[in-house]
């Protein structure tokens, strides 16, 4: 076991202890840290006026894109198993966008998505329906984001039917013989036999939207149309701190204002999300995958 304690040491509890640690200091990086004690958690709760609206977007993403994420996974699954024809073709079209670089992607979404020229609200224009200014709005801004998010669920897609695939056809012949229509083979039979499966991809994808970061920094950097350079400042979260996430705000506190006792204190706070997330859903494993018994 040594190698693994070895790794586990180095790689995870000497970073954690330093974390706490370093959260309880001011600590610039260039100078000896200095005892705070419980400053910088005070100042991060009570005076930092960007943590919590990047608490609810982080949060928001946890609950609505991961929920948007495996609905879609599965349904899309669901759809290629039952497909008879041309299934290959289908399954690599919509596999094709989650090899697609994230900072591609998301440039690509916002000129897709852009209210004056992008060819999504001139359709919806056509159609006589109200377009959305999409990243430049506020209230479209995390939509946005998960319309991008469920583009790529390629992954998603191909666990699911993997999981599909084993699920024992003889379950489903006899639900027919007893009368049981769609919903209740999907109820009965197809979602306790996948619940592991549906269980990981919700436990992956809150790790996953916890450590959200490239595509909302970047969306918002190109529609607030600063893109960054020599001399440019840019303050995350555009617009009104729509997009803002707690990793950003790491990033934020601990590279860009030096404040890494501060920006330790958001990394223990995502952290501490994470495993209550994780430990609730783990903890209903059991009802999950019993519940076809």
């Amino acid at each position: 076991m040594s190698p693994w304690l070895i790794g586990f040491g180095v790689f995870f509890a000497y970073p954690l202890v330093s974390t706490v640690y370093f959260s309880l200091m001011k600590y610039d990086g260039l100078n000896p840290p200095e005892w705070r004690g419980l400053g910088n958690w005070e100042y991060v709760f009570t005076s930092f006026p960007q943590f919590w609206p990047a608490l609810r977007n982080t949060l928001w993403l946890c609950v609505v894109m991961v929920s948007c994420r495996v609905l879609f996974g599965l349904g899309i699954g669901m759809l290629i198993t039952k497909i008879k024809t041309g299934a290959g073709i289908f399954r690599t079209l919509f596999y094709l966008p989650f090899l697609a670089p994230p900072v591609a992607a998301t440039l690509a979404f916002v000129f897709l998505l852009n209210p004056g020229t992008g060819p999504v609200n001139a359709l919806l224009e056509a159609a006589g329906l109200s377009a959305p200014a999409w990243f430049t709005d506020p209230a479209w801004a995390k939509p946005a984001l998960t319309l991008l998010a469920v583009w790529g669920i390629g992954d998603l897609m191909v666990i699911f039917m993997a999981a599909l695939l084993d699920v024992p056809k003889e379950q489903y012949e006899a639900a027919e013989l007893d009368g049981a229509g769609p919903w209740q083979r999907f109820r009965h039979i197809t979602l306790p036999n996948i619940s592991p499966i549906v269980l990981f991809a919700v436990v992956t994808g809150i790790i996953g939207a916890m450590q959200y970061y490239t595509q909302p920094i970047v969306a918002s950097k190109v529609a607030s149309g600063v893109m960054g350079g020599s001399g440019v400042t840019f303050v995350p979260g555009y617009p009104d701190d729509s997009t803002l996430t707690l990793p950003q705000l790491v990033y934020s506190l601990g590279f860009s204002q030096f404040n890494y006792g501060a920006a330790c204190v958001v990394a223990l706070v995502l952290f501490a999300f994470s495993m209550a997330f994780t430990a609730l859903l783990m903890r209903r494993r059991g009802g999950l995958i019993g519940s076809g018994d």
